[in-house]
């Protein structure tokens, strides 16, 4: 068996059946890292899988999100999944297509690498508008076939950008599970009620975006999510840190903020 294929089904298992061991038994708790470094630092506070993101990759580079290249990610993803010994999950935006034959290109680059899974979401960032659901399920299914057996995610975006029909949002998570996601996430949803009507209606596992405002982790599991996720947040709390320290330094001139500071330990058995 491969790296790449026993990654991967650890992945899948780890969807299917919730973890029983690891930082949030009951759920699987998937991070988002932004760099090498970060990832590094997630698994050893714990993390059992990782998912890149696409806003806080961007972020390294200088851009906003949406201004990434399929190669920039492939080679992104290739990188990620070469450091860690856990499952990672590829932010791939919307597979960087804009035809099923684009997306199928994005899909069989990302399988030639070492990463677990992969998502795509139904907004196209040309137009600004959410797609079609016949039109996102033919890309997912396009992304499915090439992907062979990574783990897809089929993701519902319309609540990030104005939308709030959840019976919408229900039916397109259905039509993305048959189409052949493996979990189905609808980022922006945070009322519990909501999240548990997702749970409880889509058939598939789902993938909450951990929001201020969601539940806590303990309550989401109680719901019957599969699996949290935090997206660019932890990229941007961490360029936040970057932004105090910098505020004190020309500010009072002090350094307090080294307080929060990895300890020489940690780092040894990080980054070791």
């Amino acid at each position: 068996m491969t790296r790449a294929t026993e990654l991967r089904r650890r992945f899948l298992d780890l969807h299917l059946a919730a973890p029983a061991d690891g930082p949030t038994p009951g759920i699987l708790v998937m991070p988002n890292p932004f760099d090498v470094g970060s990832a590094k630092v997630l698994v050893e506070c714990g993390a059992i899988a990782l998912a890149t993101t696409s806003a806080g990759f961007a972020g390294t580079l200088g851009r906003n999100d949406q201004q990434l290249d399929r190669d920039e990610v492939v080679e992104h993803a290739r990188r990620m999944a070469a450091a860690v010994d856990v499952p990672v999950n590829v932010d791939s935006e919307d597979c960087y297509g804009e035809s099923v034959e684009g997306v199928a290109e994005t899909a069989a680059a990302l399988a030639d690498t070492d990463a677990a899974g992969f998502s795509i979401e139904d907004y196209d960032p040309r137009s600004g508008t959410i797609r079609s659901v016949d039109d996102a399920a033919d890309r997912i299914a396009a992304a499915k076939e090439a992907g062979g057996d990574l783990v897809l995610t089929g993701r519902a975006e319309q609540h990030l950008y104005g939308g709030d029909d959840l019976d919408d949002t229900v039916a397109r998570l259905r039509t993305y599970r048959d189409a052949g996601a493996d979990c189905v996430y609808a980022p922006g949803v945070v009322d519990a009620a909501d999240v548990a009507r997702l749970v409880e209606e889509v058939g598939a596992p789902v993938n909450v975006l951990a929001l201020p405002g969601t539940p806590p982790v303990r309550e989401l599991a109680r719901l019957g999510v599969a699996r949290v996720s935090v997206g660019s947040l932890a990229a941007w709390a961490a360029y936040g840190a970057v932004k105090s320290m910098a505020d004190e330094l020309f500010g009072p001139g002090t350094s307090q903020y080294a307080s929060g500071a990895l300890g020489s330990s940690f780092r040894a058995r990080a980054f070791g």
